[in-house]
């Protein structure tokens, strides 16, 4: 069952940990700390928060959210428009989305999903393993791009491994360098700008993104 997380009297922000449940923060409040274990966490409207965290759960925050940090290890991560993060973004296993006139001052970062960003500006960078990365129009990365080489025999185990997918949008700015420690498809917006990119090779595109290969 959800806990309905409310700020405490008195001035004082209330924090909420827990181990087994979800969580749910109402719109329009201030926080401190929103952790549990198992479960997910819902921040409405307007709220803002210290850190959020979970292990076992996604995290999904409507328009105009703020926090200082955001992390998940089994679960997704999902920001609206207007968001606010002073830290950085991490997941293991999950994607991670944030839509337009957000801010992020740190890392956006998973191991086992996507990325994607719209609108957004970027003051860190971007890593991922077996993750695809959108940085969507728009939008600007001030650190740089790296896709790191799957250590392991994860994927002898379950025949050829994906090739992660990377699109650059119209409009995208990604100041820092493109790392590529393994092979990816990657694909770079005729107006987008980047640093120098290592280990592959961008194909131009115009108009829509191309199609998934």
């Amino acid at each position: 069952m959800a806990a309905l997380a409310s700020p405490q009297t008195g001035g004082h922000a209330q924090s909420i940990d827990k181990v087994n449940g979800s969580i749910t923060a109402q719109a329009g409040q201030t926080y401190g700390g929103l952790s549990t274990v198992n479960g997910g966490i819902k921040l409405e409207r307007g709220i803002h928060a210290k850190a959020v965290e979970t292990v076992n759960g996604s995290i999904e925050a409507t328009d105009d959210v703020s926090s200082d940090a955001v992390s998940t290890v089994n679960g997704s991560i999902r920001f609206g428009r207007q968001a606010r993060i002073e830290g950085s973004v991490e997941t293991v296993n999950g994607s991670i989305f944030i839509d337009r006139n957000s801010q992020v001052r740190g890392d956006i970062s998973t191991v086992n999903g996507g990325i994607g960003i719209i609108g957004t500006a970027l003051d860190g960078g971007i890593d991922t393993v077996n993750g695809d990365i959108t940085v969507g129009a728009d939008s600007r990365v001030k650190g740089g791009i790296k896709v790191e080489k799957p250590h392991g025999s994860f994927g002898s185990w379950f025949g050829k491994p994906k090739i992660p997918r990377i699109v650059i949008g119209p409009n995208a700015v990604v100041e820092g360098p493109l790392v590529f420690e393994r092979e990816v498809k990657l694909y770079l917006h005729t107006s987008a700008k980047t640093g120098a990119i290592s280990g592959a090779i961008a194909v131009r595109y115009d108009g829509t993104p191309p199609n998934k290969d």
